[in-house]
């Protein structure tokens, strides 16, 4: 069993038909005019409409227009309906509009419309404190686990690496990491998350599969919850070395990141961004598939961690 890369027929049907069966399960803070910004990349670089200027394959929307004083003053997304409107088809419905550096209509282009590879949004968020959120990478377990195996050679790159510890070869095969190694972010994502309601007292947790990896929020909003930067740089320091967990430390402290959409398809690996409630492996987990065949969806039963594309052996 491996993975593979989302189809764009794959793509479109899963943001037409199945996405919008999931907003009401995304959480509460996730709406059209509380996270400062949402973004798409695209697997194309796609055209603007201003000439000269590079074709775009990674664009942010921003949810209010401001004044100089930086307040809101107009919504660019009237509904979460608009979100996914523009989710479904970012060129066509670009809150931009007509302005210069709107997506170009594809109806001009000799080239087919953008689609999603990935969505976003932003963890700056207009009715609530700044989101915290800890990624663990499974891409920085693997090469970890490379570098404690082999006798690194100071001029190995990455990929020589992976490949002499025998990693590019494990399933799934040609991604920079072996499915144990996502087994242990998501063990590593629960430990965060008791590390946060043990510690720092936390009552709203959550752990969400990444599709490479896992992202633990802290989501309480009372004012012993509300951490700036300098704490949490205090969190990174206390996770990594006091616990030894490989997290990212710039996606915890940097207020400018974005963070994967709950339950978007993660087009690289074909699989969704889900939140999970238990732990689980790839080795015992029923994998529930989809394809773009099917005419029937199947339940997702929280726990699972599911592809949304079928695979090949």
């Amino acid at each position: 069993m491996t993975w593979r890369q989302a189809t764009r027929e794959e793509i479109y049907t899963y943001y037409a038909e199945e996405f919008p069966q999931y907003v009401d399960d995304l959480p509460e803070f996730i709406t059209a005019a509380g996270p400062k910004q949402y973004a798409v990349a695209f697997r194309d670089p796609h055209p603007v409409r201003k000439d000269d200027v590079p074709d775009k394959d990674f664009i942010r929307r921003d949810t209010w227009q401001t004044n100089r004083s930086g307040k809101r003053t107009t919504p660019e997304f009237s509904s979460f309906e608009d979100v996914v409107e523009f989710i479904q088809h970012p060129a066509r419905n670009d809150p931009l509009g007509q302005r210069n550096f709107a997506l170009a209509d594809p109806a001009l282009l000799e080239k087919p419309s953008p689609l999603p590879e990935a969505v976003y949004y932003a963890l700056e968020h207009w009715e609530r404190p700044w989101v915290l959120l800890v990624d663990i990478d499974a891409k920085d377990i693997a090469r970890q686990r490379a570098t404690d195996t082999v006798s690194e050679d100071g001029d190995q790159d990455n990929e020589t690496l992976l490949d002499a510890a025998g990693i590019l070869d494990a399933e799934p095969a040609g991604y920079p990491y072996a499915f144990e190694d996502i087994d242990r972010a998501i063990e590593y994502g629960f430990e965060v998350r008791d590390v946060l309601e043990e510690d720092f007292n936390a009552e709203e947790t959550m752990v969400v599969y990444s599709g490479q990896g896992v992202h633990v929020y802290l989501l309480d909003t009372d004012l012993a919850h509300r951490y700036d930067e300098q704490s949490r740089e205090v969190l990174n320091d206390l996770l990594l070395e006091t616990y030894d967990i490989p997290i990212d430390p710039v996606v915890t402290a940097d207020r400018r990141r974005v963070a994967r959409l709950p339950f978007s398809l993660h087009a690289d690996v074909c699989s969704i961004v889900q939140p999970i409630e238990v732990r689980v492996s790839t080795s015992d987990r029923r994998r529930r598939r989809w394809s773009a065949n099917e005419s029937e969806y199947p339940h997702r039963r929280r726990g699972d961690v599911v592809s949304s594309c079928g695979t090949s052996s």
